[in-house]
């Protein structure tokens, strides 16, 4: 089990490694435009990121 942790950690290191590592302008851009949403809209963002993982994990499973 902790080996499958540690596999979906440094899978999700990897994804979030990709876009500053590549494209370091577009990335800062698109955390300026994330900086200026309201709470509201993190929060659906946030929230409907976690409900794809959830389904895409039920659907692997």
């Amino acid at each position: 089990m902790s080996a499958e942790l540690l596999t979906a950690l440094a899978l999700i290191l990897m994804i979030e490694g990709i876009m500053p590592g590549i494209f370091p302008a577009a990335w800062r851009k698109a955390l300026r435009s994330l900086s200026e949403l309201d709470d509201r809209n993190i929060r659906r963002i946030g929230l409907g990121s976690m409900l794809a993982g959830a389904i895409l994990l039920n659907f692997l499973h």
